[in-house]
């Protein structure tokens, strides 16, 4: 097997959570473009039909359906439609999130909570139902954030909590099911992209980002999409565990 070759996902199936926009839908673009087949699921049943045209577009198929990842129920549907439709689940993509910004003394438990529900426990659902179904091994990346691992000015203590929990749920993991099961596990920690969440930031904070991050700009979408690609293929077969950060330099020690 060449370099190359090690990052291909030829015959793979890939199930992508949150993939009606941003940065969802480069993910799924993103691992059709490297063979796999992908299963798509997120709340907004509509815009899934998008995401699908972006992947039959490079020759790969898709399956859909409506996804709430804090029922477990929809996350074990998920799964079972990649079972169906294409006999074999290999790689997840816990993707679906939401934020909120509030003072941590006015945030109520209802918005903490329906923050945590999304990002950690449905990342944590449908990691157990990808790993019942698996067999032979595979890769799971979740999508943490940068601010699991360092604050970044706005008032955000439910989603960077959630974000900081997602990043112990991928070592934890990593530890039971790297050798076990032969699942890798590993986290993204993306900067500032341009996504739904982002474009929600005031004008002067998202200037201040670029002026504080070494690179001097907000990502692209299909730089951290190349990063996923590496992280559930075999190029990064003896990696298991790990959170990347991909953010142009902001929290760089």
């Amino acid at each position: 097997m060449s370099i190359l070759d090690r990052f291909r996902l030829d015959s793979k199936v890939a199930v992508v959570t949150g993939a009606s926009s941003g940065l969802g839908v480069a993910f799924a673009k993103a691992l059709a473009e490297a063979g796999a087949d992908v299963v798509l699921g997120a709340r907004r049943t509509d815009r899934l039909d998008e995401t699908g045209a972006l992947v039959t577009a490079t020759g790969r198929k898709y399956a859909a359906l409506t996804t709430d990842v804090t029922k477990v129920e929809d996350c074990d549907a998920l799964i079972a439609l990649a079972m169906e439709k294409f006999g074999r689940v290999d790689i997840l993509v816990n993707n679906a999130g939401v934020g909120t910004a509030v003072p941590a003394t006015h945030e109520t438990p209802e918005q903490f909570k329906s923050v945590i529900d999304v990002n950690l426990f449905g990342a944590y659902w449908m990691s157990q139902a990808f790993a019942r179904a698996n067999k032979g091994g595979g890769a799971i990346v979740n999508i943490s954030s940068i601010l699991g691992l360092k604050p970044q000015g706005l008032p955000q203590a439910a989603y960077a909590s959630s974000k900081a929990g997602l990043i112990g749920l991928t070592r934890d993991l990593a530890a039971q099911w790297t050798g076990r099961k032969n699942i890798r596990v590993n986290a993204l920690a993306p900067g500032f992209f341009p996504s739904e969440m982002s474009d929600e930031l005031p004008k002067d904070m998202v200037e201040m980002v670029k002026m504080f991050t070494p690179a001097g700009r907000l990502g692209d979408p299909e730089e951290l999409a190349a990063t996923l690609i590496w992280l559930v293929s075999d190029a990064s077969s003896y990696v298991t565990g790990i959170t990347v950060p991909v953010d142009g330099g902001l929290v760089m020690p």
